[in-house]
């Protein structure tokens, strides 16, 4: 497994970061996580770091910012390949996987 930093930038309540943060969980990876507050304008770091569509969940892993949380997921999955694989080795129970 590859030994790097990992920091998560999200809110609780967000499901997207709920998916990301079973994966990382999955994958037995390591990682800071940075709480954005919600109730308020949008956090300068989610401006800073998705200034495209301004959402959550972020993950920075070796310098790259990662979007949207079905290609975070599968960064997760390619990145650390020896661990737990988060989809199926088959591509139509993957493809099922995606669409639930």
């Amino acid at each position: 497994m590859r030994k790097s930093e990992v920091k998560l930038l999200g809110a609780w309540p967000s499901p997207f970061l709920l998916r990301v943060r079973i994966a990382l969980h999955l994958k037995s990876i390591n990682y800071e996580f940075i709480e954005v507050d919600l109730s308020g304008p949008k956090s300068e770091l989610v401006l800073k770091f998705n200034p495209i569509y301004k959402k959550i969940s972020v993950p920075f892993h070796d310098g790259n910012t990662i979007l949207e949380s079905q290609i975070i997921l599968q960064y997760i999955d390619e990145v650390w390949p020896n661990a737990l694989s988060i989809l199926p080795s088959d591509a139509a129970q993957r493809a099922d996987s995606r669409f639930w």
